[in-house]
């Protein structure tokens, strides 16, 4: 009698994983991102916490300029790591434009240029949700 209790708890369970895999599973064709842009966090259409920053990840060699609803984030505010190009940034207490994620959709658009040799400038835009 026992043992049947075991499998039907093991059943619920894999029930429970799959409805699970199922919802939370990515939807649409994956972006294709310009290049040299590599990643973008959060991804265009994610939903994400208010703790969420923004993060670009470019090739080495190119400078990045963020507006996010139409502001652009001030130089000192974005964090850089020089040896893999990736710039972060979050609203924070004092700051210039947010100081916190409102709830709703926020659009981020980021412009690029090479900061040595030939001249090669872009631009990506896209939108995610704060919850």
């Amino acid at each position: 009698m026992q043992y049947r209790w075991i499998y039907a708890g093991l059943g619920l369970a894999l029930v429970a994983v799959i409805a699970l895999g199922v919802a939370l599973a990515p939807e649409g064709e994956p972006i294709e991102l310009p290049p040299p842009l590599e990643k973008v966090s959060p991804a265009p259409g994610d939903a994400v916490l208010r703790q969420a920053y923004i993060e670009v990840d470019l090739e080495v060699g190119y400078g990045v300029k963020i507006y996010v609803d139409g502001f652009l984030v001030p130089e000192d505010e974005v964090a850089f790591v020089e040896g893999t190009g990736v710039y972060r940034w979050a609203p924070r207490p004092g700051g210039a434009y947010l100081t916190e994620w409102t709830p709703g959709e926020h659009r981020v658009r980021i412009e690029w240029i090479r900061l040595y040799g030939l001249p090669d400038a872009g631009s990506f835009e896209w939108v995610f949700r704060v919850h």
